[in-house]
C-alpha cells in the first residue's frame, strides 16, 4: 500500500452505486482485482449514457480504453455496497482522461483508485481518432477537476 492520502468523496463530481456480488470474491475473501475495472467501466458507461453524450447503437463516435490503471488501497469484499466516483482529469481533442474513486459502504476515504483514457474514434473505421463531438465535451465539462 502507498503512503500517498487516499482520495475523499469529496474528490469526485459523480457517483453510482454498485452492490457487490458473492461470486466478486477471490480465494483471499475479498474482491478480486479485475472486478474494479469492471466498476470502472461501469461508473463510466452508465455517465455517458444516462448523460445523453453517447448512444450504444447511433453515435458517430465510440470510446476505446488505450490506458487504464488501479491502484488498491483497502479491502473491500461481499456484501459491502460500493460506491465509484468520477472526475474527468482531462478532455483532449480526441481522449478524455476518467478517474474514479471505489468507497466502500459510506467510507469516506477510498478503497481504490484508477483511471480509463478513453481515445473517442470513428464508429466504422474503429482505427482512426475523432474529434470530441460537442455533446460529450458538454456533459463530461462538469466532470474535470484541477
Amino acid at each position: 500500500m502507498s503512503e500517498r492520502a487516499r482520495p475523499a468523496r469529496a474528490d469526485y463530481r459523480h457517483f453510482l452505486s454498485i452492490p457487490t456480488r458473492w461470486g466478486d470474491n477471490d480465494a483471499y475473501a475479498h474482491i478480486n482485482n479485475t472486478v474494479y475495472y469492471s466498476f470502472f467501466d461501469t461508473v463510466v458507461s452508465r455517465f455517458l449514457l444516462e448523460s445523453g453524450a453517447i448512444d450504444l447503437k447511433t453515435s458517430e463516435v465510440i470510446g476505446v480504453v488505450v490506458e487504464t490503471g488501479c491502484r488498491y488501497l483497502a479491502p473491500v469484499s461481499f456484501p459491502d455496497l460500493i460506491t465509484a466516483g468520477l472526475r474527468v482529469a482531462r478532455i483532449g481533442r480526441t481522449s478524455i482522461r476518467y478517474e474514479i474513486g471505489i468507497f466502500r459502504n459510506d467510507e469516506n476515504t477510498a478503497s481504490a483508485e484508477g483511471h480509463f483514457i478513453h481515445v473517442y474514434v470513428d464508429r466504422e473505421t474503429q482505427t482512426r481518432p475523432t474529434p470530441l463531438p460537442r455533446a460529450l465535451q458538454d456533459a463530461v465539462a462538469p466532470l474535470l477537476v484541477g
